[in-house]
């Protein structure tokens, strides 16, 4: 069907620019262009990147000191500590506690000098809590602490300097209780310097008042124990050490000051026990401590077994191959076996120090394989003198004609003169062994009877 009408027409449009279309365009390919120069440049980073590590707080730092001071790792919390004080160098109670640690691990250091310099590091550590907080009754107890075992440093020039620091120690405690007369700490520590300036019925006045105030504190367990070892009360001593132990199960001096008071007390079965739970502890922190085996091996040289006094001491020098007191209490433990000719060389390598091939002798080690250490001699101490009198009695009475045993012992007995001159035993070794290097009959056949000197421990 056809339908008339206006036929329909089709016409193409040309559509006209949206000009805002364009700028649209125009602004994302900028903004794709600079992101791909940015990639390139390395200035823009893809999204779902991993973030940063961030940055760890203070307190995060603080926790992690404070859980290495209970697990027993010491020198952990001390690195932890100033990690924090490193962070927030204006906050005392971060130094407070550095300064607590160092000195408590002092106890774990086996040469004079290591534990004068950790207690160096404790006294500076808690001056700077000192000068941030003055009047502060935390500070000044643990400065009285810090103080009260620097004076026991037997590296100090005279008695003087150690009454000295006692008595500053004492004024900074009684400062502290002046503050905060509740201040338990300050209390323990204050009895602790007044048992170490022989003050002893104060000491347990006061000690008995901290226990009593608080007994959930190792501090003072720890200072009523010493308190009564001081006194004699061995037995309470012991017990004592034993609740602070139970407080801070992971800590190895408590067990190496109960350890030492059976030996003192001549149970050695216990003592053993107690010195194998410092190693225990030890071993699970993967901790190298040459002292619980030092322990040990005082413990069986004391009960004559010096065969295997002297392997738990090689154990010891196996994980300190450069510390020379180890190598003086090997020849102490030689020398007390009768092993006079291995006794020499391992106290020459703790008072002369030695070459690496001497101390490989000592060690008994392989050139080869292990290390080669040259060891520095030790000055003479009150510490040490018992490596002294010993090498130089062992010197002089192993002396042949020929060789230079006697030149080496006088030198060692003039040094031993000219400190200990009003001490009547060192005094009688040294006249003895001079009169054997003064005799020129001296018997080769047999070993004088100097060799034998007085039984003086080496600690631990």
């Amino acid at each position: 069907m056809y339908i008339q009408g206006k036929e329909p027409t089709f016409q193409h449009s040309r559509p006209k620019a949206n000009i805002y279309r364009v700028l649209v365009i125009l602004v994302l390919i900028v903004f794709f262009a600079t992101v791909l120069t940015g990639f390139a440049n390395g200035e823009v980073e893809p999204l779902f990147m991993p973030t940063p590590t961030p940055t760890r707080t203070t307190h995060s730092f603080v926790v992690e000191g404070e859980t290495h001071f209970a697990a027993g790792n010491l020198d952990s919390s001390i690195e932890a500590y100033q990690k924090a004080a490193a962070l927030d160098p204006t906050d005392p109670e971060i130094l407070v506690e550095l300064a607590r640690v160092q000195t408590y691990s002092s106890s774990l250091l086996t040469t004079d000098a290591e534990r004068a310099q950790r207690l160096e590091e404790a006294l500076e550590s808690i001056n700077k809590a000192k000068e941030l907080a003055p009047t502060d009754s935390q500070v000044l107890a643990v400065r009285a602490f810090v103080l009260d075992w620097n004076s026991t440093n037997p590296l100090l020039e005279d008695a003087k300097a150690a009454r000295d620091l006692l008595n500053e120690a004492e004024s900074e405690a009684v400062m502290a209780l002046q503050l905060d007369n509740t201040n338990t700490l300050a209390l323990a520590y204050y009895a602790e310097i007044l048992v170490d300036q022989a003050k002893w019925n104060q000491a347990q006045q006061y000690i008995e008042q901290a226990l009593e105030r608080d007994p959930s504190l190792m501090d003072v367990h720890r200072i009523m124990a010493y308190t009564y070892e001081t006194l004699g009360e061995y037995n309470l001593a012991i017990q004592e050490y034993k609740k602070a132990a139970s407080i801070m199960p992971n800590l190895t001096f408590l067990y190496l000051s109960i350890g030492r008071i059976y030996r003192h007390l001549e149970l050695y079965d216990q003592a053993l026990e107690y010195f194998a739970t410092a190693v225990n502890l030890n071993e699970q922190l993967g901790i190298n401590d040459p002292i619980p085996y030092l322990a040990i091996a005082n413990t069986y040289a004391q009960m004559g077994e010096f065969f295997i006094a002297a392997l738990n001491v090689q154990v010891a020098l196996d994980m300190t191959p450069a510390n020379p007191d180890v190598y003086g209490q090997l020849g102490v433990v030689y020398h007390k076996g009768r092993n006079y000719e291995g006794a020499i060389p391992a106290l020459q390598c703790a008072i002369d120090g030695c070459p690496a091939e001497v101390s490989c002798e000592v060690r008994q080690c392989d050139p080869d394989t292990d290390p080669m250490v040259a060891v520095e001699g030790l000055p003479l101490t009150d510490s040490t003198i018992v490596y002294y009198f010993t090498y130089g009695s062992v010197l002089s009475g192993l002396h042949r004609e020929g060789d230079d045993n006697c030149d080496r012992a006088l030198v060692v007995f003039d040094e031993l003169r000219a400190k200990y001159a009003d001490d009547e035993t060192i005094m009688s070794i040294v006249r003895a062994g001079e009169e054997i290097c003064n005799y020129n009959a001296v018997d080769a056949t047999e070993v004088p009877a100097a060799t034998e000197t007085p039984a003086m421990e080496a600690t631990p």
